[in-house]
């Protein structure tokens, strides 16, 4: 019987067997009941050349022996899965070529620039030598046999070679380095390389990292040129190694220097200690004082006692200045100087220097919104509250009654030592116009002036010293409505008024303009059954509207429709005309509602009773006509006489 694994194509007659055709190989395993095998054939050793299998040359008849040893072989000629692994890591000694990783390889050769290395891969690849850089005395370290690593792009490219990177090796050892330090929380050192939007690129010994703008210096940097190409230590804020993103910071490094060495410097120093510094840097707020590696602030309300509106009114730059530690706080390692406390007290004794009442003369110093700032002296300043600058300008901004650097008089109003404020008066220090105005014009007398306002509550009038008195709705006119008689008024117009009342505490004139006249309706200018002459000022329906007595402040009345006329047929308002000139009789006079009835039917009523007395009676046989005819008669002549 002859073995399964042992089928071979024969070469024809004349031939020489060609090396490429290969016996097949069955991985089936041979059967255990073999007995018949062919004696003309006797198997060699299997060997191996490169990746292909040699053929199998057989001989001829072979003993007993020779066929139990050619079984053997036989079943070696059918290998399983698991002798083709076995066979395959020990070829490639058990190593784990993946490709993105970092392996070993030997340098078998050097051609032209370039390294030949083999990594195991019964391949070569190969490395430009500049990868490899020179070592310490200039030389390149590659040299044939020389184990290097290199980083495994690709097991095999289009050419059959490895494709190997010395450059991304190292890159990676690089980033397995920076990552332990990472962890650590480790400063690394690099050095800045390049310039780049919004930052620098920095080179960490092979891993490229990004250095933002910010993140260079304590304080902004105009000039990196000093710091290029420097090795120095460098903070890992941030790393993200799929992207390939490293983020580094100098200032950080910087800051925890400072901070080590602030916190040495503070605890050197105490509160109350007088100690000399140098300006290094003026805000509007202050001064920044260099006391021997570490920085204070002095704030430009601690440079002096008096008021210091920026602190380079002071100091300058580069200053040598003597100062007090006011304060230190161990949280922050703040330092708050002072030099003013160096100085003596202004404000010791104050309230004996500067008794309420007293007038002293000082100068402006500041304005604001609400006030003057006075200084009575090196370090004491008073304000002069805007309310307490004028008599008369109210609502007025302090800048408009005062300017800075003026001197003016105060009075003391009120000292507050505990708050250092003392309170100041500017009108105060003047005469009061209201004493003046109520010494030149007591109650009742005459005023004079302009209407500078009409409001809905009355007018107000001008007068001397730029004061104003109001006339209420009320004091306008006796007999109209104050919304009827304010109407009348413009603005900018002369008016003559009397003084009501004067309060010089609530700084008020109370005026009236229809006091002028005197008030209609007291004493008896008007009483009833009175006859008085009127003016007819309108019409309606139910009868007419009529004025009488003084021009200036004359009473108003309504006739009623019924009381136009004894006869029924005449009682027609519209038998009257506006301006028309009538009698009428005073029916009745109500003070308290300042009210006056008038009726034309009384007095015609009265006159036809005075004519029949005068001219007739009821027995003389004489008619009413006759009797009003004679009457009318010698009213006419009397009025022609």
């Amino acid at each position: 019987m002859r073995p399964a694994v042992s089928s071979r194509r024969r070469e024809p007659a004349g031939s020489d067997p060609s090396p490429a055709i290969q016996p097949r190989l069955s991985l089936a395993r041979p059967r255990a009941n073999h007995r018949r095998e062919s004696s003309r054939y006797r198997s060699q050793p299997l060997t191996r050349h490169g990746d292909s299998v040699r053929t199998l040359a057989f001989s001829g008849p072979a003993s007993f022996e020779e066929r139990k040893t050619k079984m053997a072989d036989d079943m070696s000629l059918n290998p399983t899965r698991d002798d083709f692994s076995a066979l395959l890591d020990e070829s490639m000694g058990g190593r784990d070529f993946m490709e993105g990783t970092v392996v070993k390889g030997i340098v078998v050769g050097i051609e032209k620039d370039f390294a030949i290395i083999d990594v195991g891969l019964k391949t070569e690849g190969r490395v430009s030598v500049k990868e490899f850089g020179v070592d310490e005395d200039g030389k390149s370290p590659v040299f044939i046999g020389a184990t290097v690593e290199v980083f495994l792009e690709r097991v095999e490219n289009a050419m059959g070679e490895a494709v190997i990177s010395r450059d991304k090796a190292r890159r990676e050892e690089a980033w397995t380095r920076l990552e332990g330090v990472y962890e650590k929380n480790e400063p690394v050192m690099g050095a800045i390389v390049g310039r780049v939007k919004g930052g620098f690129t920095v080179d960490l010994g092979g891993a490229s990292a990004f250095l933002p703008g910010s993140q260079v210096d304590i304080r902004p940097v105009r000039d990196v040129g000093p710091l290029m190409g420097k090795e120095q230590p460098f903070a890992i804020l941030k790393m993200d190694r799929p992207r390939g993103n490293i983020v580094v910071s100098r200032r950080a490094i910087l800051e925890e220097a400072r901070a080590e060495q602030r916190t040495e410097l503070v605890s050197q120093l105490q509160e109350g200690e007088i100690r000399e510094g140098v300006v290094k840097n003026i805000t509007d707020y202050g001064a920044f004082v260099d006391l021997g590696g570490i920085d204070g602030l002095l704030h430009v309300t601690d440079m002096s006692w008096k008021r210091v509106n920026h602190p380079s009114q002071v100091l300058a730059v580069g200053d040598t200045v003597k100062v007090q530690i006011v304060k230190i706080n161990p949280d922050t390692q703040r330092i708050s100087l002072g030099m003013k406390q160096l100085q003596s007290d202004p404000w010791d004794g104050v309230e004996a220097k500067y008794p309420v009442g007293a007038k002293f003369t000082g100068r402006i110093t500041n304005i604001t919104d609400y006030g003057a700032f006075v200084e009575l002296e090196a370090g004491v300043e008073g304000l002069v509250h805007v309310s307490e600058m004028s008599w008369t300008k109210k609502n007025v901004h302090p800048g408009k009654i005062v300017s800075t650097s003026q001197e003016v008089d105060v009075v003391v109003l009120d000292v507050d030592p505990s708050k250092r404020r003392v309170s100041l008066g500017l009108k105060q220090a003047m005469d009061n116009p209201w004493d003046a105005f109520i010494a030149a014009h007591p109650v009742g007398s005459t005023v004079e002036g302009e209407v500078k306002n009409a409001t809905e509550f009355g007018l107000f009038i001008g007068l001397e010293n730029d004061i104003d008195g109001m006339v209420h709705l009320s004091d306008l006119d006796w007999t109209v409505s104050g919304e009827e008689a304010i109407a009348k008024y413009n603005k900018g117009d002369v008016v003559k008024a009397r003084v009501l009342d004067v309060d010089v505490e609530k700084e008020r004139i109370s005026l009236g303009i229809k006091q002028l006249a005197g008030d209609p309706m007291q004493g008896d200018t008007y009483r009833t059954k009175q006859t008085v002459t009127v003016t007819v000022t309108e019409i309606t329906t139910g009868g007419i509207e009529v004025k009488f007595g003084d021009d200036e402040a004359p009473m108003t009345a309504f006739i009623r429709k019924s009381d136009l006329s004894r006869d029924r047929a005449d009682q027609r308002p519209e038998r009257f005309a506006v301006g028309d000139r009538v009698d009428a009789q005073i029916s009745s006079i109500d003070k308290a509602a300042r009210r006056v009835s008038l009726s034309i039917k009384a007095l015609e009523m009265v006159e036809e009773k005075e004519a029949i007395e005068k001219f007739g009676s009821s027995d003389s046989g004489a008619s009413l006509g006759d009797i009003l005819g004679a009457a009318l008669r010698e009213k006419a002549g009397a009025t022609k006489e």
